[in-house]
Parts: C-alpha cells; structure tokens; sequence
C-alpha cells in the first residue's frame, strides 16, 4: 500500500500520518519509551517500544496485518523501527520528524489518561 522508496521504507509528515492514520487504513504505531508515551501521544496509536520491538516482540494486535506509520520523538528510533519492520515484511513508513513534528503540526496529542499531554 505504502510502497518502499529505494534504501528503506517510506517517510511521511505528521500530516500524512494523521490523515493514514485517522481512518482504518493504517494504523499509528509509537516506539517510544513508556514514560515518553504515557507523557503525551497522538490519540489513536499503539504503544510497542523499539528495544521490545527489536528484541523480536510481536505487533500490538491492532498493528497486525494492517500497513503500520512508526513514530517517535524526533524521527530516528522510528527509522529504526520501520526498517526493522520492513525487514519482517511489514508494510511500513515513518513520520519524519516524529512527535515534535506532530505537535508542531497542532495535531492531537493525550496523556495516558485521555487529557491533553506533552512531549517527552
């Protein structure tokens, strides 16, 4: 769906993200720590950091058999992961610029408990 740019998967905007994400083709996948997202993260994303995610974890179940968008804080560890991802025949992008581009962007961003976040 996505498609692979020569050199590795695919980067989007926060916009792009938002907008792939924001319907039910493709699901928001955050690799960041457990603090970072329990700060602040976009409202409809799952949580599997990238050390569980390169240790071999398995895909948050909503994440499997749908194309995933990696995003992080600032765009490297999602890089990461997307390639890793890639490498397991996901279809798979990621958001340059991770969250802060997102924030930025003014798009939705909740804490652990739905209320406005930050972030981390």
């Amino acid at each position: 769906m996505f498609g692979f740019l020569r050199g590795g998967p695919g980067r989007v905007t926060p916009a792009g993200a938002h907008e792939r994400t924001s319907t039910t083709e493709a699901v928001l996948l955050d690799v960041r720590e457990k603090s970072e997202w329990r700060a602040g993260h976009a409202p409809t994303a799952v949580h599997l950091p990238l050390g569980s995610l390169l240790a071999g974890a398995s895909l948050p179940k909503a994440a499997q058999g749908r194309p995933v968008v990696a995003i992080c804080r600032g765009g490297h560890r999602s890089r990461q992961a997307a390639k890793a991802l890639a490498a397991r025949g996901v279809d798979v992008v990621d958001v340059s610029g991770g969250m802060s581009a997102w924030q930025r962007a003014g798009l939705p961003v909740v804490d652990d408990r739905g209320r406005p976040g930050t972030v981390a």
